[in-house]
């Protein structure tokens, strides 16, 4: 007889302990809904996460999860990837996470092309220690780091991807639910890395990007731009653009069906050339 699933074999039962209005937990709530759309079976799914209020994400979740180290969610995902293919694989982080310590981990994902996704928590501060500039935070923005306002040129995370060869770049909001659930699904379903940046307020530290701020200046498009000219072009007209922005089939380095039998051997090998 099939177990009919529910978003509750999602969760190991642990309450989420963000504070209230904290977007992440839109972005649990997501990835939940959008595995349990999928049908992918809680033992079928693994969810790695950094450090930060975001990695606390791996607390609640009902599948396989590895709270791992600073900026090394995507090394430990790539990882799990390339022993287990078949499973599902999600990378979750925040900006601090992804984009401070563990950017040069975002390049060279992105242009490996494995079979992951990486969703990213953008708050544009350092949420977890008290509010501190973050790689995303604007310039201007006041903290106990930058008290005179931030002068460095916040980091452009669609493009760093797109340049190093992601082949699924979105982005979404976690104040509209419904758009970045579908955004988690497509790219779950996308066969190769796929990027979702999501702006996931910090209702504390973060008072000038609230939720109104997002909702007042995100621009969302329908259409996927599918060459360089029409991705750039987004990008240019738009600050805050949101829906899946960039998608194309790409060879990924380790292909689904590589781990043949009798091969598990050079597995090792393969991880130390490849991914260490």
């Amino acid at each position: 007889m099939t177990q009919t699933l529910t978003t509750k074999d999602y969760s190991n039962g642990n309450a989420p302990t963000w504070c209230p209005g904290c977007g992440d937990y839109a972005v649990l709530r997501a990835i939940q809904r959008s595995l349990l759309n999928l049908q992918v079976q809680p033992e079928d799914a693994t969810l790695v996460s950094g450090i930060g209020c975001s990695g606390k994400i791996a607390h609640y979740f009902g599948g396989y999860s590895i709270h791992s180290t600073h900026g090394r969610a995507l090394t430990i995902a790539q990882g799990i990837k390339a022993a287990r293919p078949e499973l599902t694989v999600i990378a979750a982080g925040g900006d601090g996470d992804g984009y401070g310590i563990g950017v040069g981990h975002l390049v060279h994902a992105a242009r490996r092309n494995l079979n992951i996704t990486y969703v990213v928590m953008d708050n544009g501060v350092y949420g977890n220690t008290k509010g501190q500039t973050s790689p995303t935070s604007p310039i201007g923005y006041q903290s106990s780091t930058t008290p005179i306002g931030n002068k460095d040129t916040p980091i452009n995370p669609l493009l760093l991807a797109w340049s190093s060869g992601a082949s699924f770049i979105a982005q979404g909001f976690a104040g509209n639910f419904k758009h970045l659930e579908d955004l988690v699904v497509k790219g779950i379903q996308h066969n190769g890395f796929s990027l979702i940046n999501v702006f996931s307020p910090c209702v504390v530290f973060n008072k000038s990007h609230g939720y109104d701020f997002y909702k007042e200046n995100i621009e969302y498009y329908d259409k996927v731009s599918t060459t360089p000219e029409e991705f750039v072009g987004i990008l240019s007209q738009s600050k805050m653009p949101a829906g899946v922005l960039w998608q194309k089939s790409s060879p990924s380095t380790i292909p689904s069906n590589q781990l043949e039998k009798g091969e598990e051997k050079n597995l090792a090998r393969y991880l130390r050339s490849k991914i260490i």
